[in-house]
């Protein structure tokens, strides 16, 4: 399994660690050992509002070769969800089997397409915003339609994480990874 990990100016970080943490532990922990991923940009630059920086291994490279496709959230989407350019490099990933969000990264899969006719959910101040990507907006932590799994706001990112990891290797793997992170969430 190939996971094309989303990263873009404004990022919340914590919407990628949450979820990134987990699933690295499939691998390390042998669940899913040959899991792979990279860390995907449409730019060079990638900062959250503070000013944190992370380098993206594959930077405005095809994503369509991958199994999974996460896009976090963060005030960046806010502008993102209009910029053409990068809409259209996020809908290289259109025959992607599995296209997964956490927070306001639902706008961007919205803005794409990849939400029409779905249920999704988005941070809790955004429901409106999600309105006319989707075909119901859930006030959910996780909802999942299809093959389009979409989690709320940033503290949902580690329980998004958790749920693949149950939903990927079982319900004994969610359950060690989760005693080894000490999440009680």
């Amino acid at each position: 399994m190939k996971i094309a990990y989303v990263i873009f100016e404004g990022i919340t970080w914590l919407d990628f660690i949450g979820i990134y943490d987990p699933l690295s532990r499939l691998k390390s922990l042998k669940y899913i050992p040959d899991l792979e991923w990279d860390i995907c940009s449409y730019t060079e630059s990638n900062k959250d509002n503070f000013g944190l920086e992370v380098k993206a291994t594959k930077i405005n490279s095809d994503l369509g070769a991958y199994d999974v496709i996460i896009v976090p959230g963060g005030f960046g989407t806010r502008k993102l969800q209009f910029d053409k350019d990068f809409i259209n490099w996020l809908k290289t990933s259109e025959k992607v089997k599995n296209k997964i969000s956490i927070c306001t990264g639902s706008l961007l899969l919205g803005a794409a397409g990849f939400l029409k006719d779905k249920t999704a959910t988005v941070n809790f101040m955004e429901y409106e915003t999600l309105a006319p990507y989707c075909k119901t907006v859930s006030k959910e932590r996780i909802v999942e339609d299809g093959n389009v799994i979409t989690a709320g706001a940033v503290s949902a990112s580690i329980d998004l994480g958790l749920y693949l990891c149950k939903k990927w290797a079982g319900d004994e793997a969610a359950k060690e990874i989760r005693r080894r992170m000490d999440y009680h969430g």
